[in-house]
C-alpha cells in the first residue's frame, strides 16, 4: 500500500487554513479511492493566531517550528512524515480531487522522482494573472515546482537534504534543481502537471501594492539576487499581513 504524507506549512494561516484543509481532505477521497493511505500533517511556524487550534480540530498531526521560514517549516513536517511519498501544500491553496488523481498516476507510473503543477489565482487582477502565465510557462519549460504544490519521493527529499534553511524565498527553486540532479542519477523524471491546475490564493495581489513588488524586484536585481537570503527583505513573505 502507498502512503502519502501531506505537508502543509502555516503561519497565521487562521483566516484560510480550515478551508484549504477541508478541500485537502476531500481531494485525498481520489488516493483512498486508488488503495492509498494518506496523513495530513501542519507545521505551525510560530503563528500568534488560532492556527494550531484549527489544524487540531481539522484531524490534523501539528508540528512546531519556532523559526519563522517556509523552508523550516516545510522541513520540520517532512521530519514528523511517515510516508513513502510527500506531499508539500501551502495553507492558501485547494488541490482538486482530479489533481491529486494526476500525481498519483505519475508515481504510480514508477518514471518519476518528484513533480509539481501549474496554479491558477482564486481572483483575477491583470497583473498577478500576467505574473502567473509567466512563472507557468518558466515552470513548463524549466521542469521547476511552486512551492504551493511540490510531490516528491520522501527518499529523493531526505537524500538531497530537503529545503534550504538558508533561503527565505525561491526555495522552492533550489529544491528543484537539486531535485533533478537526484532524478537523472536515478534514471527518473521531474513533471509538472497541467491538465488540472492548483487553485490558489490571490491575496497578495491585494495586500501589497505593485510599489512594494517593484522595490523587492529592484532589490533582488541590485543584490543580484542576495536579498533571498534576507528575511526583513522578503517582508512580503513574513510580515504576518493577512
Amino acid at each position: 500500500m502507498m502512503k502519502l504524507s501531506i505537508v502543509v506549512p502555516a503561519f497565521n494561516e487562521a483566516k484560510l487554513l480550515a478551508s484549504s484543509l477541508e478541500a485537502i481532505k476531500a481531494a485525498a477521497a481520489a488516493l483512498t479511492q486508488r488503495g492509498w493511505s494518506w496523513e495530513l500533517i501542519v507545521c505551525d511556524n510560530n503563528s500568534t493566531d488560532g492556527t494550531a487550534d484549527i489544524a487540531k480540530a481539522k484531524g490534523a498531526t501539528v508540528v512546531f517550528e519556532p523559526i519563522n521560514q517556509i523552508g523550516r517549516a516545510r522541513n520540520r513536517g517532512a521530519e514528523a512524515a511517515t510516508g513513502d511519498w510527500l506531499l508539500f501544500v501551502d495553507a492558501d491553496s485547494y488541490p482538486s480531487r482530479q489533481l491529486l488523481n494526476d500525481m498519483a498516476a505519475q508515481i504510480e507510473s514508477g518514471k518519476v522522482a518528484a513533480g509539481g503543477a501549474v496554479v491558477r489565482m482564486d481572483a483575477r487582477d491583470w497583473a498577478m494573472d500576467f505574473a502567473t502565465w509567466v512563472w507557468n510557462q518558466i515552470s513548463k519549460n524549466r521542469e521547476w515546482m511552486a512551492g504551493s504544490f511540490i510531490f516528491c519521493d520522501t527518499r529523493a527529499f531526505r537524500e538531497v537534504g530537503g529545503f534550504s534553511s538558508n533561503l527565505y524565498v525561491s526555495e522552492e527553486l533550489d529544491l528543484s534543481q537539486r531535485l533533478h540532479k537526484w532524478a537523472a542519477r536515478e534514471g527518473k523524471k521531474i513533471v509538472i502537471l497541467r491538465k488540472h491546475p492548483l487553485l490558489t490564493s490571490a491575496r497578495k495581489a491585494k495586500l501589497y501594492s505593485r510599489t512594494e513588488y517593484l522595490k523587492l524586484f529592484l532589490r533582488f536585481f541590485t543584490t543580484r539576487g542576495r536579498v533571498v537570503k534576507d528575511r526583513a527583505a522578503c517582508a512580503i513573505w513574513y510580515d504576518g499581513r493577512r
